[in-house]
Order: C-alpha cells, then sequence, then structure tokens
C-alpha cells in the first residue's frame, strides 16, 4: 500500500471501527423530531435540518458541561420502549451506511428510567434493536458488528448498579463497561469497588478521562482501578514535555508500551475546549509516536460528524495518509472487547482486504 491521500468518496467505502460512540448523542435529527412529538417534548425547532445546526453551534461552547447539557432533548425521546427501539436500529443502519464494519456503541441506562422502564428493561430494549440493525444491515450486504458498553454516571450514585447489568448481560451483546459524565470533580476511584467487581467477573472497561481533567484522572483511571483503555486521553500530553523529540514521562510511557489503547475523538475534543484544531490535535502527535491511537465520533449528532467526516479532516488538515487511516482502525479492533478470534477475523478478513480493495 503507498502512502497516499484520498477524497472523501473514497473515504467513505474504507472499512471503519469506533469504540467510542454514544447512543443518545447520534440520533438523527429528524427521529429526534418525531420522537419529540410523539412524548410532547419541545425541542429549538421541528426542522431536522435546522436542529442539527443547533445541536453543532450549541456544542461549540468549549466547555464540557455546556456539551452534556445540549443531551437534554435526546434523553427526553428515549424514555420509552418505542423510542429506544427506533434509536438503537437507526445507530447500527447509520454505522453501516458510513462503512463502519465494527462499532462499540455507550449509553447509561439510569438516565433512561424517567417514563417507568428499569434498567435491565432498557438494556433487554436496546440490544433488540441493536439485533434488528444489525439484521438489516446484513441483509442489505453491509454487515456491521456493534457490542455495547454500560455506562454508570459518575457523579450518581448507580455506577456499581450499571457494572451489575454489564455482568449480567455479557452473554447477551454487552461488551463492556465505562464511567461517563462531568469529569473534574468527579475522579475514576470513587467507583473503585464497581471496577473491582467488573474485574472479579472479567469485564473490561474503558474509564473517560483526559479531556476535561488532566494527568491524576488518567492515572487513576490506570494506575488505580486498571482500565484497559482511556476515553478521550487527550491530555496524556501533559506527561510528554516534548512531542517532537517524544521524551514520554513515566505515565504516558506506561500508557504507550502497554498498549491502552486511546479513544481519541477530534471534533468533540474541539468542541469542548480540549483541542484549539484538527491540525494541532494532538492524535497525529500520539499516532506517530506509536501510542495505540483510535479515531471516533463521540457524538454524531451533537458533533455533526461520521467517522467518514473524522478522517476527511484529518487527510485535508492534519496531512494523513491512507495508511494511518488502516493503522488507526486496525488499533481500534486490536483493542475492542469482543474476543481475540472475532477481532482477528474482523481485521485479516475485512479491514486489511478492504483498504487494499480500495487503492
Amino acid at each position: 500500500m503507498t502512502a497516499t491521500r484520498v477524497d472523501a468518496a473514497s473515504i467513505r467505502s474504507l472499512p471503519k471501527a469506533v469504540l467510542h460512540d454514544h447512543l443518545d448523542g447520534g440520533l438523527r435529527p429528524a427521529t429526534l423530531v418525531e420522537l419529540a412529538a410523539e412524548v410532547g417534548h419541545t425541542l429549538p425547532t421541528t426542522d431536522p435540518d435546522e436542529l442539527a445546526a443547533w445541536y453543532v453551534e450549541a456544542a461549540n461552547s468549549g466547555d464540557l458541561v455546556r456539551y452534556i447539557a445540549t443531551f437534554e432533548h435526546t434523553l427526553a425521546v428515549l424514555q420509552t420502549r418505542a423510542g429506544l427501539l427506533r434509536a438503537a436500529e437507526e445507530y447500527v443502519l447509520d454505522l453501516a451506511a458510513d462503512g463502519v464494519v465494527y462499532g462499540e456503541v455507550r449509553y447509561a441506562p439510569e438516565l433512561n428510567t424517567t417514563g417507568g422502564l428499569a434498567m435491565a428493561e432498557v438494556v433487554e430494549t436496546v440490544q433488540e434493536g441493536l439485533a434488528a440493525g444489525m439484521a438489516k444491515s446484513a441483509a442489505a450486504g453491509t454487515p456491521v458488528r456493534v457490542g455495547t458498553l454500560l455506562c454508570g454516571m459518575r457523579m450518581f450514585d448507580r455506577v456499581r448498579e450499571a457494572a451489575d447489568l454489564a455482568v449480567a448481560f455479557r452473554d447477551a451483546g454487552v461488551v463492556g463497561f465505562d464511567i461517563a459524565g462531568a469529569e473534574d470533580g468527579f475522579p475514576p476511584a470513587d467507583h473503585l469497588a464497581a471496577f473491582e467487581h467488573l474485574r472479579r467477573e472479567s469485564v473490561p472497561f474503558t474509564i473517560h478521562a483526559g479531556e476535561a481533567h488532566g494527568l491524576p484522572s488518567i492515572h487513576q483511571a490506570v494506575q488505580v482501578c486498571g482500565a484497559q483503555r482511556i476515553g478521550h486521553g487527550v491530555r496524556i500530553t501533559e506527561d510528554i514535555p516534548d512531542l517532537a523529540s517524544g521524551k514520554l514521562g513515566r505515565l504516558a510511557g506506561w500508557v504507550r508500551d502497554r498498549r491502552i489503547a486511546l479513544e481519541m475523538c477530534p471534533t468533540s475534543n474541539l468542541q469542548t475546549g480540549a483541542a484549539v484544531s484538527i491540525a494541532e490535535h494532538p492524535i497525529t502527535a500520539l499516532k506517530d509516536l506509536g501510542f495505540r491511537v483510535t479515531l471516533n465520533t463521540d457524538n454524531r449528532l451533537v458533533s455533526g460528524t461520521t467517522m467518514t467526516r473524522e478522517m476527511t479532516l484529518l487527510v485535508e488538515e492534519a496531512g494523513w495518509t491512507v495508511e494511518d487511516l488502516r493503522t488507526v482502525t486496525v488499533n481500534a479492533l486490536k483493542s475492542a472487547f469482543i474476543p481475540f478470534d472475532e477481532r482477528k477475523a474482523l481485521i485479516e478478513d475485512v479491514v486489511l482486504p478492504g483498504y487494499e480493495a480500495a487503492l
């Protein structure tokens, strides 16, 4: 494979893998409008195009807390079985349309219970919707494998309950766990008992860290709680005094040398102020330094993005090549929370041939 730059049309056809993508941040604007009308929820606008633009504008505050506040409207329509089924099915179909062959979708079931559903019922419903989407995409000739990460909200008190559900549903489509929500002021170690429980039960987990809070957050996630991946992790650069020379601090060296994946989300990081531009986003330097960097969308509606768009931005603004795109795709599958044989098959039978066929 030659090191070559490609256009958006070619990028769309490339096989992709996404590890960090929130269900409640990725609804279709038209679906959000329709579901809001059904449940009587008032949106900023009922025009789908205007709503999509509103989301991106509202999220461009440079503040993680305000970014999270935009989820008020999507969560309002995800409190019923019908809303969850539709959102989950469309989630899969949208990934397939974007060339994604493997995805992990995450959400916090405790945030979907105000309509009377129990957390376990939420998980069962989402899994049913995801299964329907996978069946439809496979029948259409664009198969995509989707695993679920259950989230606990780090600022609330139901994290252990969500972790118990991850254990209970690990043979029914749930592949791992995460904690989400406001990072600053809510350290991962507050939920150490939940992570110890997951380790005892052999359930892998990632932790949002190094986005709104710096190295202490990453250190706790990795060294105290034992996370196998880091959600975002952009502030690992604070332990790399000189990116150009590549001299790593002890924590950065540990993360790189032990292949702890960084779930990086460039557009989202610009919106929350964790990065200043695509061209200067740490993902490129970290990739070049040998970190196991992965590329992700985070919240497709809120960021107005797709995997194709994220890849295109890096090609156009950071000089990435097809080889770079292949690298982060393989990295994602190497660190996916599904069994090794499934990861190996996706890499060898789908991703690598897909990149070769596209060139």
